[in-house]
C-alpha cells in the first residue's frame, strides 16, 4: 500500500555556520592534473572517445553518452590525455577516469559555440549536449527532467534556492551576484517547456538573495516568455531540510510526491538555482559544464571561501591552492555535513554535483559511540517524511527485507535529521542506507529469477 505523506513540516535547526556568505568566488587554476570521471550523474555515464596521448581542449567532449539518460562529459582544461582508467568513486560505484595533464594554454575547443534553438526538441538536445545535471547535489539529468512522459504534463517550475545545509554558501553567492542569469534561465525554460508558474523557494536567512531574485524577476515582467501565472519568490522559515526536493514542493504549493514517484507525477519540475544560472550562460556562450563553484569550509580550513575550480581537480590540490589547512584533517566531506559523503582519498576529483568540500579537525571528526535505543521518539518527530527511523534501523540490522519494505525504507530521503537528534547516537542513516541496498538487491534477485 502506498503511503499518503501529509504535512511534511517536521524539521530540525542545526547551526547555520554560513561562514563564507558574501565571499566572491575565487578562480583556482594551475592544477598539475585533472582526473575527470565519465560518470557524474544518476544513471549510466559515458564511454571514452579519447585515447592516451590525445591533445584535448576546453569544452571538447571526452565521453559519448551510453543511453538516453546519459550526458556527455567535457575537458575542463587543455592539455594531453595521460591515461584512461577505471576507478572506484567515493560512493562505491565504478567509472572510467580521463586524466589530463594541462598545458597551461587554456585553449578553448572550436566546438564551443552557442546552440541554435528553434524548437523544444532543440532546447532539450542543447541541454543534454551541455553535460548539465542537477547541480544541487542529486545529479539527475536535466534534459530528462524537462522532457517528462506525455501522460505526465508539468505546469509548475519550483526553483530551489533554500541551500539549507550548514556551511554551504555557493548557491547564495550565485543568487546575490547572478540573479538576472538565474531568471534568464527560468524564462528560457518556460519558453520551451511551457510552465504556467514559477515558484522560487528561499529561506529567511538569505534575505539579500531573496531581494536580488525578486528584483531580477520584476525587471523582466514584460518579457514575452513570462509564464502565465508569473514568477514568485517565497521566503520560508529557516529550517532543515527545507531544500530537500519533496519537502520544498510541499511547502511551496502543497503538492505531495507519491511514494516511489517523481515530481513530474504531480506536475512539478524542480531545478536548483545553480542549474538555471549555468543554463543561461550556456545558451549565451556554448561553454559546457566544465567548472564548479564550491564552498570550502570547516574547522581545519585555513582560509574558508567560495572557489571556482575545473571539473576533475583533485581535492588535495584544491585545498592547497585555497590556502591549505590549519590543523590535521580528521574528516573530509564532499557536500554538506548532513547529507554529504565522507571522502576516503584526497586525490578524489571535484565532480558536477559537488557544491562543497568540508574539512573538520580530528576532534570534530570523532565518531560518537552508539548506545541502546531508549525509544524516546525524537527521530520520529524529526523525520520530515513521517517515517519510523528506529524501526527501519532495527530491520536493517536484522537484514529483514520484508520489514524494511513494510516500513517504507525507500521513502527516506537520507537527510540525517534522525541521527542528528538521537541521544543514543545511533547510526540511523548509515543503517537505513544499508537497508535500501538490501531491498534493491532483493528486488534485483527476484527480477533476475523471474526472467530465468
Amino acid at each position: 500500500m502506498k503511503m499518503n505523506l501529509l504535512a511534511l513540516s517536521r524539521s530540525i535547526h542545526p547551526k547555520d555556520n554560513k561562514n563564507t556568505v558574501g565571499m566572491a568566488a575565487i578562480p583556482l587554476t594551475g592544477f598539475s592534473k585533472v582526473t575527470i570521471p565519465l560518470n557524474m550523474q544518476i544513471g549510466p555515464g559515458c564511454e571514452a572517445i579519447v585515447a592516451k596521448g590525445d591533445q584535448v581542449e576546453i569544452g571538447q567532449p571526452l565521453g559519448k553518452p551510453i543511453g538516453p539518460w546519459s550526458v556527455p562529459v567535457h575537458a575542463s582544461v587543455s592539455g594531453q590525455v595521460a591515461s584512461i582508467s577505471e576507478e572506484i568513486l567515493s560512493d562505491g560505484s565504478h567509472a572510467e577516469y580521463v586524466t589530463i595533464i594541462p598545458d597551461g594554454l587554456d585553449t578553448v575547443s572550436p566546438l564551443v559555440k552557442p546552440p541554435q534553438i528553434e524548437t523544444k526538441e532543440d532546447f532539450i538536445k542543447a541541454i543534454r549536449d551541455s553535460g548539465l545535471v542537477g547541480l544541487g547535489g542529486a545529479a539527475f539529468p536535466t534534459h530528462v527532467k524537462l522532457d517528462p512522459p506525455a501522460d505526465r504534463p508539468v505546469d509548475t517550475l519550483v526553483v530551489n534556492a533554500a541551500e539549507c545545509e550548514p556551511y554551504i554558501t555557493s548557491d547564495c553567492l550565485i543568487c546575490n551576484n547572478g540573479a538576472p542569469e538565474v531568471v534568464e534561465g527560468i524564462l528560457a525554460t518556460c519558453k520551451w517547456v511551457g510552465f504556467d508558474r514559477v515558484i522560487i523557494g528561499i529561506e529567511d536567512n538569505k534575505m539579500e538573495s531573496a531581494k536580488a531574485l525578486k528584483a531580477a524577476a520584476r525587471a523582466v515582467k514584460d518579457d514575452p516568455r513570462w509564464p502565465r501565472d508569473g514568477i514568485s519568490v517565497k521566503v520560508l522559515k529557516t529550517a532543515y531540510p527545507t531544500g530537500a526536493e519533496k519537502v520544498l514542493i510541499r511547502l511551496l504549493n502543497g503538492r505531495i510526491v507519491p511514494e516511489g514517484g517523481l515530481p513530474c507525477d504531480i506536475g512539478v519540475v524542480v531545478h536548483n538555482v545553480s542549474t538555471l544560472h549555468f543554463l543561461a550562460r550556456y545558451l549565451k556562450t556554448g561553454m559546457p559544464l566544465v567548472t564548479k563553484v564550491i564552498t570550502l569550509d570547516g574547522s581545519a580550513v585555513a582560509t574558508p571561501g567560495n572557489f571556482e575550480v575545473p571539473m576533475g581537480a583533485m581535492i588535495e590540490e584544491v585545498i592547497e591552492k585555497a590556502g591549505g589547512t590549519k590543523t590535521t584533517p580528521g574528516k573530509i566531506i564532499m557536500g554538506g555535513p548532513m547529507m554529504g559523503i565522507a571522502v576516503d582519498d584526497m586525490t578524489r576529483p571535484i565532480v558536477k554535483h559537488n557544491n562543497a568540500i568540508l574539512i573538520f579537525d580530528e576532534k570534530e571528526a570523532e565518531l560518537p559511540e552508539e548506545s541502546a535505543c531508549i525509544l524516546c521518539g525524537r527521530c520520529i518527530r524529526a523525520c520530515p517524511m513521517r517515517l519510523l527511523p528506529m524501526s527501519i534501523d532495527k530491520a536493517a540490522r536484522g537484514l529483514d527485507v520484508k520489514e524494511l519494505n513494510a516500513r517504507h525504507v525507500q521513502t527516506c530521503i537520507e537527510c540525517g535529521s534522525c541521527s542528528y537528534v538521537c541521544p543514543a547516537k545511533r547510526y540511523l542513516v548509515q543503517n537505513i542506507r544499508n537497508g535500501k541496498a538490501l531491498v534493491e538487491a532483493a528486488a534485483a534477485s527476484t527480477e533476475k529469477g523471474g526472467k530465468s
